[in-house]
């Protein structure tokens, strides 16, 4: 089957496919009023050395770094991503989803701290909120190890939580799917219903009539011989015609 035919059956059949583009339509508008936009914010902190660590560097973090900030980045970043600092941020007044993790090809230790809700100023206070309590996790666990002030590190903010930003991708994915499937069911109906008409259509094999088969044309095209028997009689029945007509007065 090819389009030009493809096209035929469509029109052909629009009363089966109208109804279902319709549907279709229906059903994108509610996955579109249904689905909420998503934001996101976002900012990015890092893991500076000790004020002790930096003396050799005249007190300077950003020159003074080791490996083991990024140890204890991943570390931070996985105990704020945990059950009992959900509760924790969620008793703070922090909506939707947050995550914390290492920055993407980050050089050194730095967080990424992120939230992502329906609501614009939720989201973006919910990361003000994470923010400060990332710090204030770092600080706790230095304190339970009774690190001397001088040797603990510290966190700074290099990005400030930004303006949440609308994530459409997870919403255009869900109206893609709603309209890809019901085009596809559609035409699936369509072409049924075509399949189904076409066969109804096809004319079936001729059953001759009781008593039909024994009679003139019908015993000649059930009994593939009868021809055969009429050539060869009609030449004999010739002959003998002659006879009698060449012996009489």
């Amino acid at each position: 089957m090819d389009l030009a035919e493809i096209w035929r059956v469509m029109r052909r059949r629009w009363y089966v496919l109208l109804p279902g583009l319709l549907i279709t339509a229906a059903l994108t508008a509610a996955v579109y009023l249904l689905v909420p936009v998503e934001y996101r914010s976002q900012s990015t902190v890092t893991l500076l050395n000790s004020k002790k660590a930096t003396v050799a560097f005249d007190g300077n973090p950003f020159l003074s770094t080791q490996a083991s900030l990024t140890g204890m980045a991943d570390g931070l970043a996985r105990n704020l991503n945990s059950d009992d600092a959900k509760a924790d941020l969620k008793s703070l007044g922090v909506t939707g989803v947050h995550e914390a993790k290492i920055a993407d090809n980050a050089l050194g230790p730095y967080m990424w701290l992120s939230v992502v809700g329906t609501d614009q100023a939720a989201v973006l206070k919910s990361d003000e909120i994470l923010t400060k309590y990332a710090e204030k996790r770092l600080l706790e666990f230095q304190t339970q190890q009774s690190v001397p002030p001088d040797a603990m590190i510290r966190m700074a903010t290099i990005v400030p939580p930004q303006k949440p930003e609308a994530q459409t991708k997870a919403r255009l994915q869900f109206l893609i799917m709603a309209g890809a499937l019901g085009f596809v069911l559609s035409l699936v109906a369509t072409f049924f219903v075509e399949a189904r008409r076409r066969r109804g259509a096809s004319p079936g094999r001729h059953r001759p009539a009781p008593g039909e088969s024994g009679e003139g044309e019908g015993a000649e095209a059930g009994d593939p011989t009868a021809t055969l028997r009429m050539t060869v009689a009609h030449p004999a029945g010739s002959a003998a015609a002659g006879s009698r007509t060449a012996g009489s007065p």
